[in-house]
C-alpha cells in the first residue's frame, strides 16, 4: 500500500511560509491534482515529498515510515520537476533508460520499456538525439517519459504538460492517467490548470499561502466551492455584494446595490447581515424579455460585449444597477441571438445562487489569485 502523509507540515524560506502546518493524505493509487496560484505551495509540497528538502515541522510518512530524514533516492518517487533536469551527455534513448537499468533489468528489457515510453510521448523518432536537440516541449515529454519509466511506485509531476502545444497536452493528459491507473501507481500533478486537474484527477487540493483551502472530487469542489476564493479560482463565476433584506423558513432575499433583488436558497443568514452572491457563469441565462411578471431573480441591463469561445459564447452584461456579468452559452443555442447594446434581462435560479459571509478584507481582496 503506497500512502502519503503529511501531519501539521510547515516549511519556511527565510521569513516566507511556503508550507503552513498543512496535512493531506494521498492514498494507495490515488490520482490527486495540486492547483493553486502562483507561490500557493505547490512545488514546495512535491519538494518535501521527494526529500528535496526537509520540513520545518512536522512528519512526512510514506507507506506509514517516518522519512522526514530519508534521502530522496530511497523513497521510491519518481520526481518530475518543472525544469526536467535531463542528462545533456545522453540521448533520449539513454536518458529513459536511465531508471530501468538502475532497477537491475538488463540492457534489451530496458530499452524495451524506454521506447514504449517514448513512443506513448510521441518521441521515438527523436530515440537518438541529444537534450539540446530538442524543443522546450520535447525535453518535457522526454523528462515525462524517464520518470515514467523509472519503476517508482509514487509518481509527483510538477506542470508535466505546460510546455506543450494544446492539441498534445489534451492527449498526453489522459494518456498519463491511464498509465498511472494501469501501473497503480500513486500520482500526485501539480498543474495551473483547472480544466486538467477536473479531467485526470480523483481529488483535487487546492492551496493558496501553503494552505489547504479544500479538498475533494472534481465535481464537489466545483459545484459546492467552500469559500469565495475556490469559487472564483475553480471556473467563472459572477460575484454580487449585498445584505440579506428578509429570511423565511425557504431562503433569504438578498438587496444588491441601486435596490436589485436576489431570492437565494440559503437560509442560515440574519437581516441586515452583509453578503456576496455568487453564480456559475453557465447557469446564468440571458432573456429578451419577461414571459411571466411573478418571475424572479431577473437583474436588467445591456450587453457590453461578447466573445467567442469555441464550444461557448461569452456575453458580458452591464446590468443597469451598475454592476457587470457573465454568461456563457453553448455556441449552438447562442450564434446570432443576441448583439452588442441589445437590452436583456439577467436570471439566475435560487438553487444555484451560493451565498458567502461577506470577507472582512473586501471581495476583491478575497478574489485576488496571488
Amino acid at each position: 500500500m503506497v500512502t502519503i502523509k503529511l501531519i501539521n507540515v510547515t516549511k519556511r524560506y527565510g521569513d516566507i511560509v511556503a508550507i503552513k502546518n498543512l496535512s493531506i493524505t494521498i492514498h494507495d493509487g490515488e490520482y490527486v491534482c495540486v492547483l493553486g496560484p502562483t507561490g500557493s505551495g505547490k512545488t514546495t509540497l512535491l519538494k518535501l515529498i521527494a526529500g528535496v528538502v526537509r520540513p520545518d515541522k512536522g512528519e512526512i510518512y510514506i507507506d506509514g515510515r517516518l522519512v522526514n530524514n530519508i534521502p530522496p533516492y530511497e523513497r521510491n518517487i519518481a520526481y518530475l520537476p518543472q525544469y526536467y533536469a535531463l542528462f545533456p551527455h545522453l540521448t533520449a534513448l539513454e536518458n529513459v533508460a536511465f531508471g530501468p537499468l538502475s532497477r537491475g533489468l538488463s540492457i534489451e528489457e530496458a530499452y524495451k520499456i524506454s521506447m514504449q515510453m517514448l513512443e506513448m510521448t510521441r518521441l521515438a523518432w527523436r530515440a537518438k538525439s541529444f537534450p539540446h536537440e530538442l524543443s522546450g516541449g520535447m525535453q518535457q515529454r522526454l523528462a515525462l517519459a524517464r520518470a515514467l519509466a523509472s519503476g517508482a511506485r509514487i509518481l509527483l509531476l510538477d506542470e508535466p504538460l505546460g510546455a506543450l502545444d494544446a492539441r498534445l497536452r489534451v492527449e498526453l493528459r489522459y494518456n498519463l492517467r491511464k498509465i498511472a491507473k494501469e501501473n497503480n501507481l500513486t500520482t500526485i500533478h501539480v498543474t495551473h490548470d483547472q480544466e486538467e486537474a477536473m479531467i485526470v484527477a480523483d481529488r483535487m487540493i487546492v492551496l493558496r499561502n501553503g494552505e489547504v483551502q479544500q479538498e475533494g472530487t472534481p465535481l464537489q469542489v466545483y459545484n459546492e466551492p467552500r469559500n469565495i476564493f475556490i469559487a472564483h479560482f475553480v471556473g467563472e463565476a459572477n460575484f454580487f455584494e449585498g445584505f440579506i433584506a428578509d429570511v423565511d423558513q425557504y431562503g433569504s432575499w438578498v438587496q444588491l446595490r441601486n435596490g436589485f433583488i436576489l431570492r437565494t436558497n440559503d437560509t442560515n443568514r440574519s437581516v441586515g447581515e452583509r453578503v456576496v452572491i455568487m453564480a456559475r457563469e453557465e447557469k446564468s441565462r440571458i432573456l429578451k424579455a419577461i414571459k411571466k411578471r411573478e418571475e424572479i431573480n431577473l437583474l436588467p441591463g445591456t450587453i457590453e460585449s461578447i466573445s467567442f469561445l469555441g464550444t461557448f459564447i461569452s456575453h458580458t452584461i452591464l446590468l443597469d444597477n451598475g454592476d457587470k456579468a457573465n454568461s456563457k452559452v453553448p455556441t449552438i443555442n447562442a450564434v446570432g441571438k443576441f448583439r452588442v447594446g441589445e437590452r436583456v434581462y439577467l436570471q439566475v435560479k435560487p438553487e444555484d445562487l451560493r451565498v458567502y459571509p461577506y470577507p472582512p478584507h473586501g471581495l476583491y481582496r478575497e478574489l485576488e489569485v496571488i
